[in-house]
């Protein structure tokens, strides 16, 4: 069982993506900001996280990966952006910042689900 922070403004986004990977037995968590999100992601150490790129407030999805691919303690974490930007500008300055994928709003679930075991397996292999 993986642990899986979701990092989402929209509350209905967020119920969305829990109920994509609800199924595969993750325990999941949830943050309305990026700073929520940066202080959760210290305290519970997730996995992966599922970051939207545009959020309101002083940091958004790519600050909050930068922020998280410079911490020794979690710069190993998997992380996914979800945006609505879907320029290839948008995708490059989410992969420069340090994603390991990047999936455009309105998303699959069942593509979702799967990105995010591709990243889990990625990570672990990693790891090893």
């Amino acid at each position: 069982m993986s642990t899986i922070l979701i990092v989402e403004d929209h509350s209905d986004i967020r119920r969305l993506i829990r109920w994509a990977l609800d199924f595969d037995g993750h325990q999941i968590h949830e943050a309305a900001n990026g700073a929520q999100g940066l202080l959760s992601a210290g305290v519970i150490r997730p996995d992966l996280m599922i970051v939207d790129m545009m959020m309101p407030g002083d940091m958004n999805g790519l600050e909050l990966t930068k922020q998280l691919r410079a911490d020794p303690q979690l710069s190993q974490t998997g992380i996914i952006m979800l945006t609505a930007r879907a320029q290839s500008a948008d995708r490059e300055a989410a992969l420069t910042a340090g994603v390991d994928a990047f999936l455009v709003k309105p998303f699959s679930p069942m593509g979702l689900a799967a990105e995010v075991d591709r990243v889990l397996k990625d990570r672990r292999a990693q790891q090893t």
